[in-house]
């Protein structure tokens, strides 16, 4: 057996070279070798006489034939050799039958001793499958599965004795075969140490496989895991070993780590050189075959190897098998019910001022409690999924509800888990809200209104001079806030955890509990927080890290796991040396009922203001809140952490306004709402290209009042629409007309989907920015947006005013007037004809440019080639009106032409000859924007500025002048 003190040094004889203890008292005897009789001699007697005879004869009778009588001598003799042959032929087959029906008998006998040779050793030396699928031999008492571990099955030394047949290859063999015991368990000395030898995955497998058979075979407190652990062996923590404080000490390390200090058994997988304290050494070659190098000798094995998952699921459950009872005497095996225990537990309930006292779980029969106020004023409730954390909420939850009055105790709950955890409980009075992490924006909305409570209770405290709830003349309920799963709900809004850490730190004296529920606390609940909530229970947890976090100790990480320790939890209270074990109580829907029938007081206050509405109507939102002269109301913001909801106003003073959403997010409804407000004149900008030309150029031209408002829709759709020269030009007067909007009295309201390229360069001049929605949160961030303010489909008009939340005002398009805004350039005038004695016509050749010099012509105008320009002269002295026409190229050929033209006459340049402008109108200035394909031209007379045109369309009576512009002369 091995003892708690250091193991001894291993013996040099091989195990595998000793044969095993229990052997079969009675050798098998194999039959001797048959060995051949001594050869027979020829008879030469017996051949002699018939020869002497047949002499004699013929001596006598002188017959020749009696001389044949001598060839019976060579016969007889021939006869007897051969018949002496086929004798001990006979005698060999004989005893060579005997020999192999012995021989098959006793290797049959050999067969069925080393099976029950192996079987034994098997059952004295217990490999991993063994020990995974038998539970009776995990842990069982044998004391040669503490002295020797088990490497893998091999060839090993019989205690099976087979004698006799000397001489017989066959025999030999046998006995050769009986000495050798194939596939027996291979074993070295448990303090050895090995050291397993080859590349990832297949060693750290094999390394798993030996320290399961350790931990099957030794139990907790007489075998314990010491030392850090690697990645690799990070399984290893799920063992009960891990946290056994008694013990051989177990070393199980990694590549290149050291052996930990005070190991008595080291098992490691190792790079060579192997460490000091490994003198087995298996260098594995595959996942099933290895090599033992081990007192100098080396031998072919077998080994076994597990999965990390496998080695967990073992883990997990030698875990379980280790702690299947928590507490002698703990009571009935079945679930505890909460009812029968509310009876009596709280009739000495002190009020809610002194104490939240609550009977939560039991131990030994007897009822446990626990007090938010004096052991807490915060709790943290950790447990994996199916532990019960949140049948242990509930139940606190209906027990405190039990205990008191609405006026006493209300409750927020907060389920980040799915959505349905709490649903039982939404109609229990003292309840003022559930809220999920379905709820998307309204669960962080709700939360970020605790800053506000905090604010209220302060002031309610300070209103009576008090410093904390307990003072008789603080009137107001505790608010415990319950949030299941809080990894979820930091990890959504993360930015949520200095809202807690807030509400711990200042919720003791204003009656503010705190009890949170997660899965993991290590990472996720920050030491802030964490320490300010003294009151711990912790369920069944995975990580060992996570138990001392909660109670302190190990425990909680080797609470059993199953429906069968569903429930098991460890209490420790802020005054609790170590943690209580109990049995959680179970709640029904009968103790909801319950709780309801019994509760009195009046409706809890509620800590929050229900969310935005859908719509604000502007009428609706002019009548609530007051309205300075020259403000604009824009919507409905929303502050939780104040608990307030008010207008947001837009003044003149602020310059400008930019509007960024999606398409139907309200954009265009907010430039509405913003223009129904005006009260100065009113300035227009769509993304209708000649439309925004005229009017930003007009501007440019002639500022706007004082008082005005400028509106543009959609400015970067703008200036996707118009040319790139268009554009920039554009851009730069909107960026003069925003710089100088403060000292002019102007506000700029602009607004856009995307802000790319120079438009994002030009709203960054705007000082307030109105955020709609996007059609995705990769967009919103684009535009600026806070990740966690993006919803994924909000109502038209919500968004964020200057980072706060808020719901646009809506108006009908009805009451925007526009007697307000100023005269728009009219449009040019549909069919421009030539009135002056000459006007030069810039055209290309198309379908068009015909129709419109045939409505020239039937207006009495003559058309004329620049190639016929001689003949100009004559008709313009009849007083016709002459119209020359030419492509861009042409003209140019006719420089003198044109520039008489330019200078004293009309010349008409048509929209499709954009790029040949400046060279053919003899300017750097860019004409008014003309829409492609809608008829436009620009007409230039004298020194004054293009104008735009609208040549006239065809009709019935156009025909002739496209073919007098193919080439016939007028």
């Amino acid at each position: 057996m091995l003892s708690h003190r250091p193991l001894s040094p291993p013996p040099a004889t091989r195990a595998w070279a000793r044969p095993p203890a229990h052997v079969d008292a009675e050798p098998l005897v194999l039959p001797a070798a048959w060995v051949a009789p001594r050869r027979a001699g020829i008879p030469l007697l017996a051949s002699l006489v018939p020869v002497l005879g047949a002499v004699a004869l013929w001596l006598v009778t002188g017959s020749v034939l009696s001389l044949w009588l001598a060839l019976l001598g060579p016969l007889i003799a021939a006869a007897t050799l051969l018949d002496a042959s086929r004798g001990t032929r006979r005698d060999r087959r004989r005893a060579q039958t005997e020999a192999d029906v012995a021989r098959e008998r006793v290797i049959a006998e050999v067969a069925v001793r080393h099976e029950s040779e192996r079987e034994r050793l098997r059952a004295t030396h217990a490999d991993v499958a063994t020990l995974a699928t038998c539970d009776d031999e995990v842990w069982r008492a044998v004391p040669a599965r503490s002295e020797a571990l088990v490497v893998g099955a091999g060839a090993r030394a019989s205690g099976v004795r087979v004698t006799g047949g000397e001489g017989d290859a066959a025999s030999t063999a046998v006995r050769a075969r009986a000495a050798t015991l194939e596939a027996a368990p291979i074993t070295v000395p448990l303090g050895a140490g090995v050291a397993v030898v080859g590349r990832a995955p297949v060693a750290p497998a094999v390394v798993r496989a030996l320290v399961i058979q350790v931990c099957s075979a030794l139990p907790p407190g007489r075998l314990r895991i010491v030392g850090a652990l690697s990645d690799e062996n990070a399984w290893a923590e799920e063992l009960p070993h891990r946290r056994a404080r008694e013990g051989i000490a177990l070393g199980l390390i990694g590549p290149d780590e050291a052996v930990p200090a005070g190991c008595d058994i080291v098992i490691a997988h190792a790079r060579v050189p192997v460490p000091a304290r490994c003198a087995a050494v298996l260098s594995v070659t595959s996942p099933v075959h290895a090599q033992l190098d081990y007192g100098g000798e080396m031998v072919e094995l077998e080994v076994e190897a597990l999965s990390a998952v496998q080695a967990a699921e073992i883990a997990r459950a030698l875990a379980q098998r280790a702690l299947t009872v928590l507490d002698e005497g703990q009571g009935p095996s079945g679930p505890v019910l909460l009812g029968p225990l509310l009876g009596g537990a709280l009739g000495d309930a002190r009020q809610a001022h002194e104490g939240l006292r609550a009977v939560i779980a039991t131990r030994a029969g007897r009822s446990v409690t626990v007090d938010l106020v004096s052991d807490g004023p915060h709790a943290v409730v950790a447990g994996v999924t199916g532990s019960g954390k949140s049948e242990l909420l509930i139940t606190w939850i209906l027990s405190l509800c039990a205990g008191h009055s609405t006026a006493e105790v209300t409750f927020l709950l907060a389920d980040f888990k799915g959505g349905t955890a709490f649903d039982a409980l939404a109609e229990v009075p003292h309840v003022t809200g559930v809220i999920t992490d379905l709820d998307g924006s309204g669960a962080r909305r709700a939360i970020e209104s605790l800053r506000a409570e905090v604010r209220w209770r302060e002031g309610e405290l300070a209103r009576v001079a008090a410093r904390d709830i307990r003072d008789p003349r603080v009137q107001l309920p505790r608010l415990v806030i319950v949030v299941d799963e809080f990894a979820a709900l930091v990890g959504t809004h993360p930015e949520l955890q200095a809202v807690f850490t807030d509400v711990a730190a200042r919720g003791r004296a204003l009656g503010m509990h705190l009890i949170l529920g997660t899965q993991r606390v290590a990472g996720v609940i920050r030491e802030a927080l964490l320490t300010n909530c003294p009151l711990r229970l912790s369920l069944r947890v995975i990580d060992e890290a996570d138990s001392r976090a909660v109670v302190g100790s190990p425990e909680a990480a080797a609470l059993p796991g199953g429906p069968d320790g569903r429930g098991f939890a460890l209490v420790r209270r802020a005054g609790d040396t170590a943690p209580e074990a109990v049995r959680v109580a179970l709640s029904t829907p009968d103790d909801i009922a319950t709780v309801c029938d019994r509760s009195s007081g009046a409706p809890p206050r509620r800590p929050w203001l229900p969310d935005l509405p859908a719509t604000v109507p502007l009428a609706e939102l002019r009548s609530e809140h007051r309205r300075v002269p020259g403000e604009i109301l824009l919507g409905l913001i929303d502050e939780p952490d104040r608990q307030r909801q008010h207008a947001a106003v837009l003044a003149l003073d602020d310059r400008g306004l930019l509007v960024v959403g999606g398409a139907g997010t309200g954009k265009t409804a907010l430039l509405r709402t913003i223009a129904a407000q005006c009260a100065g004149d009113l300035f227009r900008i769509t993304s209708a290209g000649e439309q925004a030309w005229d009017a930003v150029a007009r501007l440019a031209a002639q500022p706007a009042a004082r008082g005005s408002v400028v509106v543009i829709d959609d400015l970067d759709a703008l200036t996707v629409r118009l040319p790139q020269d268009y554009a920039h030009v554009i851009l730069e007067r909107i960026e003069q007309l925003i710089r100088g909007a403060g000292d002019a009295g102007v506000l700029v309201v602009v607004s856009a989907r995307r802000l790319t390229g120079a438009v994002g360069r030009v709203v960054e001049l705007v000082p307030r920015r109105a955020l709609l929605a996007m059609s995705s949160r990769a967009e919103y961030i684009g535009v600026g947006g806070d990740p966690a303010h993006h919803l994924p489909s909000p109502p038209p008009g919500r968004g964020r005013l200057d980072g706060q939340a808020i719901q646009f005002a809506w108006c009908d398009p009805s009451d925007v007037g526009v007697g307000s805004e100023p005269g728009i350039p009219p449009e040019p005038p549909v069919g421009w004809m030539p009135a002056a004695p000459l006007t030069g016509f810039v055209a290309r050749r198309s379908a068009a440019t015909r129709a419109v010099l045939a409505r020239w012509q039937d207006a009495g105008a003559a058309i004329v080639r620049i190639d016929d320009a001689p003949h100009v002269g004559d008709a313009a002295t009849a007083g016709i009106p002459v119209a020359v026409v030419g492509e861009p190229d042409e003209w140019q050929r006719h420089w003198g032409l044109l520039a008489r033209i330019r200078g004293e006459h009309d010349l008409v340049i048509d929209a499709a000859c954009a790029q040949e402008y400046r060279i053919v109108a003899g300017e750097r200035d860019l004409p008014p924007y003309c829409e492609p394909g809608r008829r436009r031209a620009w007409l230039r007379r004298e020194d004054c500025a293009a104008q735009r045109i609208v040549l006239p369309c065809a009709d019935a009576a156009g025909g002739r002048a496209g073919d007098e512009y193919r080439g016939e002369a007028t």
